[in-house]
């Protein structure tokens, strides 16, 4: 079972253009799409597609429509009742892939709700091989969240598979993010064992924290022996394993005993909406499986490509996915 948490849930509306976006000027969409998104949504969105067990924590009332899109795509979910309506994010989607995203901030959650959301969390994670805190937090969240979360989570508050502690993930950006990174006052405990940076997070990572030498994202993307050292930095932090992904040019995977780097061929690209997600859901789903750590990198950008190449925030199945065409190379990590 993987449990996924997103604390800020969203309504994707992904709206397609014939053209270009200009700005100050009148187009007409030639398609709308909505989805039940945010980022652990929509890992558990993917994972579902593929026929995976998983679970999604969330906040959200009974007639919010991001809890009727769940119930109607059959993904399995556990929600805060809240009273607030959860927020709708807006995707402008170009020819070529070109996208355009405008995130609402979200409902404000009271330290109570916060506090039984991580409850609930904890109470679904029993159980689980993985638990996935992904995306942005809502208003008035402390910038440690997923950290707390996570020490808790190994305090033996949610007991894993066979009874162990649950791996975590964690995919997020900004003080979210570098939060999750820099872990509890207590030690290592808030550390995550996965991190899901893309390339301009890494860069975000690298340049405030001084894990390498700063680099752009399109730095990162042009050069991956540069984003595997910047990973690995991150790594020998107390981080278990870094999966970055580059866009377009693929992904590398840094854990303690190596680097990878993995691509795949030129796809036609649709919409990058939720290629992120579907990418560590991609890993998740081949690590479930008993895969060597350059093969889940190996699925993980394999799902990303296939999820590129579909409309809207739409997540690929795995018979969709080409892991075959994905070509591996081992990186140095520093």
């Amino acid at each position: 079972m993987i449990v996924t948490f997103t604390a800020n849930p969203s309504l994707d509306r992904t709206v397609a253009l014939p053209g270009p976006l200009e700005r100050g000027e009148v187009q007409r969409a030639i398609s709308v799409s909505q989805e039940s998104g945010g980022k652990g949504v929509n890992v558990s969105r993917a994972l579902v597609a593929s026929g995976l067990q998983t679970i999604a924590v969330l906040p959200g009332g009974d007639s919010d429509p991001v809890l009727a899109g769940l119930q109607h795509d059959g993904v399995p979910f556990a929600a805060l009742p809240i009273d607030e309506p959860l927020r709708t994010n807006v995707a402008l989607t170009e020819p070529g892939g070109v996208t355009t995203k405008i995130n609402e901030p979200g409902p404000v959650l009271t330290a109570d709700q916060q506090e039984a959301l991580i409850a609930l969390l904890l109470e679904r994670a029993r159980g689980a091989s993985w638990v996935v805190l992904a995306g942005s937090l809502p208003p008035g969240f402390p910038a440690d969240f997923y950290a707390t979360v996570t020490s808790r989570l190994r305090s033996g508050a949610g007991s894993g598979a066979d009874g162990g502690v649950p791996l975590i993930a964690v995919d997020s950006s900004g003080a979210p993010l570098a939060g999750a990174v820099s872990g509890t006052s207590d030690g290592m405990s808030g550390k995550p064992d996965l991190l899901k940076p893309n390339a301009e997070e890494l860069a975000e990572l690298a340049a405030a924290a001084g894990f390498a030498t700063a680099s752009t994202a399109d730095e990162l993307e042009a050069d991956p022996e540069a984003a595997a050292a910047a990973a690995a930095a991150v790594v020998r932090s107390g981080v278990g394993a870094v999966l970055a992904t580059l866009g377009s040019k693929g992904a590398v995977l840094v854990t303690a005993d190596g680097a990878w780097l993995a691509t795949h061929p030129p796809v036609a690209a649709v919409s990058t909406v939720g290629a992120g997600d579907s990418s560590l859901a991609g890993y998740l789903l081949a690590h479930g499986q008993g895969a060597a750590p350059a093969d889940c990198l190996r699925q993980a950008v394999a799902h990303g490509a296939a999820a590129a190449s579909l409309p809207g925030s739409t997540v690929p199945a795995v018979h969709q996915t080409t892991p075959d065409a994905v070509t591996i190379t081992a990186l140095r990590k520093d």
